[in-house]
């Protein structure tokens, strides 16, 4: 009867140690996972590490090339036309440039003539470079085209040149303007002077000529060359023109015979002398020449003739 309290107390000691056993077993498996898994999780950062870079690689190799400058053109165009009516297209040719908003430069209107009978127009005309081509189609619609040609000049290398050359003057230009302000003397003062308006200078000339070609490549020049398809006759004139101008035609060759013979005239006034002179040697050789000659003997025919 005396074990039978300690029976219970035996147990719950039991029971204790065992599920201490149960709990330190499994933090020590929790222990043993959480220190599996970190080198894992480090291990895929790395992984996740090397994929990011090779995609920021792969995406640099496959961006696409730095787009290049676009070139620098002078462009200039000829067309050659055969028209039905010059004046007319002419008009047309206005109409156009103020439609691309270019500029009249020249105009050359020919009238028939005798050794060119058609009636011929030359115009020269300046349009945006942008606008070239469609420029060209629309005064190709104007008539027959004979000839067509486009020329372009690449001056991108010169622009460079002269930009680079006007920025570096215009340093040195600041530079002598610093050496002018501290400059102490009078002498000094005046070379340094001189040296600036020489770059000065300089710089004007650079700055004109980049201003041109940055003009010649903003606006193509189109030099358009018309003719007349049918060669254009004069009306003839009236009866009564006709009579007054054969009037003026015969009293004009009336004055001029006579204007003629007066200066024959005096022509020969004026070397009458030497005709004179000329006429007496050879009257004179052909006396000379009678009386020297030898005389043929006569013939008794010719003397029982007698």
């Amino acid at each position: 009867m005396y074990t039978s309290p300690k029976l219970p107390r035996t147990s719950a000691l039991f029971i204790s140690a065992l599920l201490g056993g149960v709990i330190f077993t499994s933090c020590a498996s929790s222990d043993r996972s959480t220190n599996q898994s970190a080198p894992q999780m480090a291990a895929g950062g790395a992984v996740n590490q090397l994929a990011a870079r090779e995609n920021n690689i792969s995406q640099k190799a496959e961006a696409p090339p730095i787009a290049r400058s676009r070139p620098q053109l002078i462009k200039k165009a000829a067309i050659s036309l055969t028209v039905n009516s010059v004046d007319k297209t002419v008009d047309a040719v206005s109409q156009i440039i103020n439609q691309q908003q270019g500029d009249l430069i020249g105009l050359k209107q020919q009238q028939p003539k005798n050794d060119n009978p058609r009636y011929t127009a030359t115009i020269q005309l300046r349009i945006p470079e942008d606008r070239l081509e469609p420029t060209l189609e629309q005064v190709a619609k104007l008539g027959t085209v004979n000839s067509r040609n486009i020329t372009a000049e690449d001056v991108g290398d010169r622009l460079v040149d002269f930009q680079a050359r006007l920025t570096n003057l215009q340093k040195t230009e600041a530079n002598l303007q610093k050496i002018m302000d501290r400059a102490g003397s009078v002498r000094d003062v005046l070379s340094v002077a001189q040296e600036l308006s020489n770059v000065r200078q300089t710089i004007e000339q650079i700055d004109a000529q980049l201003k041109n070609l940055k003009n010649q490549v903003a606006y193509s020049t189109i030099t358009l060359n018309l003719e007349a398809a049918v060669s254009s006759t004069s009306p003839q004139p009236d009866l009564g023109l006709q009579v007054k101008e054969t009037w003026n035609n015969s009293t004009h060759s009336l004055r001029a015979f006579s204007v003629g013979l007066l200066k024959l005239g005096i022509w020969l006034i004026v070397y009458s002398p030497y005709l004179l002179i000329f006429v007496a040697l050879v009257y004179g050789f052909r006396r000379w020449r009678r009386t020297h000659s030898p005389r043929l003997p006569q013939t008794p025919e010719s003397t029982i003739s007698d």
